[in-house]
């Protein structure tokens, strides 16, 4: 979970996130150098006129400046093609799980085992305990199995909202009478917050997500003894 001094990307709980944090780190690497080079050119030409004169009309300069600038773009959007088609990639899903979204709560449907379906609404702060977290903590969580694959249905009834766990690399619109589909695998038991990130309505701040990630054995104890 995000806290007042993170400044980075939250640690990852899932594979898909992983890549997308290596992603990052790569892009930043390049911006870095992009950054260093074009403060150094630009220093160097308040101090030195014959640098200066050398960028008046040159052919050879210009094509410099073109070609680098096409190799360092090539250099970001392979690996962004490549992370795009494994976001979407839909392979051999054990469980599905549909969430659908409501002004201004989160439902979910557990159709693969048995008839399971809840709704998730924000703990408001009079009720909250000690260990709960304020505008993020729900009545009833999304229970998962780790290191299984998860293929979420989400739709909404209503308005446009969208379905974001950071820690899992996971944003998809619930799209009112569209089914959009993501797959994601947990590699660690946990509480993984998120929040809806589409502007829907007044309270569209008040609508949060919480997966809670447990043990196979665990989540088959859970769905035995859900209560339907």
């Amino acid at each position: 979970m995000a806290t007042w001094k993170t400044l980075l990307l939250q640690d990852s709980a899932s594979p898909l996130m992983e890549q997308l944090s290596f992603f990052h780190d790569h892009t930043l690497m390049i911006l870095v150098m992009i950054t260093v080079l074009v403060s150094q050119t630009l220093i160097s030409l308040f101090f030195n006129t014959f640098s200066h004169r050398l960028l008046l009309e040159g052919q050879t300069i210009e094509t410099i400046w073109t070609i680098l600038p096409a190799i360092t773009l090539i250099f970001i959007a392979l690996p962004s093609l490549r992370l795009i088609y494994i976001l979407d990639e839909i392979y051999n899903p054990m469980i599905s799980i549909k969430s659908i979204g409501h002004q201004w709560y989160w439902s979910y449907e557990y159709s693969d085992f048995k008839n399971i379906e809840f709704d998730s609404y924000m703990i408001p702060s009079n009720e909250m305990n000690n260990s709960n977290f304020r505008l993020l903590d729900v009545d009833n969580r999304m229970v998962i199995p780790y290191n299984t694959n998860i293929r979420m249905l989400i739709t909404s009834t209503d308005v446009i909202h969208s379905w974001t766990i950071p820690t899992m690399g996971i944003k998809i619109d619930a799209t009112p009478g569209r089914l959009n589909q993501v797959m994601f695998t947990s590699n660690r038991s946990g509480l993984f917050y998120g929040q809806c990130s589409e502007i829907c309505g007044a309270n569209h701040s008040f609508m949060p997500i919480v997966i809670e990630s447990i043990s196979l054995k665990y989540f088959l104890l859970w769905l035995n003894n859900y209560n339907i």
